[in-house]
């Protein structure tokens, strides 16, 4: 497959090198969650924004600060409650009294990278401010348009919704997040590394081994990865798919769907895959690279119905479903 962008053996060389420094920093300071590496990694190639789920105390917040610091981003953390305010998150405007004029307080999402924690703890108003900041890498305070560093990541986290004081975000909330990565916890091994790493202060020497131009280097080596018009199609056919189920899959799993995934679902899985692909060592996308983003991008965007909660049908199993039935080029 000929990649018509002419990405070069010397580029894709210098590619694979920033992502094996990046890697190599995320696997000595991480233990395990190698598939949480590799979603961090493809959301920050695609400067786009990711969800992590699971139970408190499973490294979400480290793997966001090491990420951080190892190309030496601006880091910000913000522990969404239910009563954080949107003006807590993007700022607002106080007034001077020696000057009688108001001067406006930028709030912490100014930053590179962007920790949203608990973002189901919080209201659904105070999660609607997120929303320019995601789509449109902007704010707005008393008028004025306030731009988001170029470089800009949201990593939230939300608890299970099961959970006592937890609400389930919004479809338009939910759509603005490239990926969004289920952990579970650690076995036996990885946990006992776990103690001995912190014991051994693994975290003292935290210097950044890239900065954020290595960053905008990988985020434009994305764009020119080629995708043939044949994968566009497969990809297209997965999310039509996802809407019109009961022509695809069994009718006894097409029934647990109540929405299917959006045209950003299809923009998701195409820019993804490019970074997979440079993850991989190519320039070119191929059906595998969709494959492995399949439960990163359907996730959150297939919604089910109360039947299936009650039947205990995880949406991954659709997802295989669907996957099974759609034809590989």
């Amino acid at each position: 497959m000929e990649n018509t962008r002419n990405i070069s053996d010397e580029e894709l060389t210098k590619t694979s090198e920033i992502i094996k420094t990046l890697w190599t920093y995320y696997g000595e300071r991480i233990v395990g969650q190698k598939d949480l590496g590799i979603s961090m990694l493809v959301t920050l190639m695609t400067n786009g924004h990711i969800l992590l789920e699971s139970v408190p105390g499973l490294a979400k917040t480290t793997a966001a600060k090491v990420i951080t610091d190892a190309v030496s981003g601006k880091f910000s953390r913000i522990q969404c409650t239910p009563d954080l305010l949107p003006s807590d998150i993007i700022g607002t405007q106080i007034f001077n009294q020696s000057n009688n004029t108001f001067e406006t307080k930028l709030g912490p999402v100014y930053a590179n990278f962007v920790l949203l924690d608990e973002i189901n703890r919080s209201s659904a108003k105070t999660q609607s401010a997120m929303l320019e900041a995601m789509q449109e890498k902007q704010t707005t305070i008393g008028g004025e348009i306030y731009k988001m560093p170029e470089v800009f990541m949201v990593i939230a986290t939300q608890n299970p919704i099961e959970q006592e004081g937890t609400y389930l975000l919004a479809e338009a909330q939910l759509d603005r997040f490239l990926l969004k990565e289920k952990l579970d916890y650690p076995n036996l091994e990885e946990e006992l590394e776990v103690l001995s790493r912190i014991e051994n202060d693994v975290f003292i020497d935290n210097k950044p081994v890239l900065d954020l131009n290595d960053i905008r280097y990988l985020q434009e080596m994305r764009k020119r990865v080629y995708i043939d018009n044949e994968v566009k199609k497969y990809i297209i056919n997965i999310i039509q798919a996802t809407r019109k189920a009961d022509k695809v899959i069994s009718p006894n799993l097409a029934k647990y769907i109540s929405l299917g995934a959006s045209t950003r679902g299809a923009i998701a899985f195409m820019e993804a895959s490019k970074a997979m692909a440079l993850i991989k060592g190519r320039n070119y996308v191929t059906p595998d690279d969709i494959k492995a983003l399949k439960y990163n991008v359907l996730r959150h965007r297939i919604e089910l119905n109360y039947a299936a909660i009650a039947d205990e049908i995880p949406v991954e199993k659709i997802i295989d479903a669907i996957f099974k039935e759609v034809v590989t080029p």
